[in-house]
């Protein structure tokens, strides 16, 4: 009997702490940030930084800042590539071409990579904390099992995803923090997935100067090889499927 009083105390406190856990404080500061964030990119133009003719005509002066701090550069374009990508705004293809023109295309493809899947799963973590519960609980019966079917093959559909040009590289970010997929496999699958399109544009960042669009960089046949390749990594998915196999550790 005298054990009660003190089961109702921890009771409350632990709903008390559900309730702060769930309390929308956080969320709305977060979702402040990024309007302010996404905001101020807007309002002040920066957009114009990130162009294909502004690269260009910093190419010189950019080039040499990088070789006479290479380490501040390196730190300074992982940082931009984080936030670029965190907030999902524009300019990735823009920041691909300048990693490639400044550290090379194989280095540049390593850097874009840290910088590109860092800010990706900032992304994803950011729309899991403040859209998942209410997408849940509005349309949970009908995701249930969709959230099922991707849960257990995340990793192939992911790999898709980041291969096939047609889905925004943002809006996979964003999708995918509203499933069930384990973040250490969204970012082995991110990591992976982005090499092929990213040393590509590394790639061509060497040939800057004669570069005079980026639809001559993603080439029809380029997106046919990368559609290709996003294709193979779903390929294991569609066999079972077809053979009645069940993944591992469904």
């Amino acid at each position: 009997m005298t054990t009660q009083p003190m089961e109702q105390t921890m009771s409350n406190s632990s709903s008390t702490s559900v309730e702060q856990s769930s309390s929308p404080i956080g969320k709305i500061v977060l979702a402040l940030l990024l309007a302010i964030g996404i905001g101020a990119f807007f309002y002040f133009d920066l957009g114009q930084y990130l162009s294909l003719d502004s690269l260009k005509s910093n190419r010189d002066k950019l080039l040499a800042y990088t070789e006479n701090n290479f380490t501040l550069a390196v730190s300074l374009f992982i940082l931009i590539y984080i936030v670029q990508t965190a907030f999902s705004l524009p300019g990735g293809a823009i920041l691909t071409l300048a990693g490639g023109f400044l550290f090379g295309a194989f280095l540049g493809t390593l850097i874009v990579n840290v910088g590109a899947t860092t800010g990706a799963t900032l992304a994803f973590l950011a729309a899991r904390y403040l859209l998942r519960d209410w997408v849940e609980s509005k349309f949970g019966d009908r995701l249930g099992p969709i959230q099922s079917g991707f849960a257990q093959n995340a990793f192939s559909y992911l790999m898709t995803l980041r291969l096939i040009p047609a889905f925004p590289f943002f809006l996979v970010n964003l999708v995918s923090g509203l499933t069930r997929v384990n973040i250490g496999t969204y970012i082995g699958a991110t990591a992976l997935g982005i090499i092929p399109g990213s040393f590509v544009f590394a790639f061509a960042g060497r040939q800057l100067g004669t570069i005079n669009s980026l639809s001559e960089i993603a080439s029809p046949s380029v997106l046919l090889a990368f559609t290709f390749l996003g294709l193979l990594a779903i390929m294991p998915i569609i066999y079972r499927k077809m053979t009645g196999k069940s993944s591992p550790g469904a």
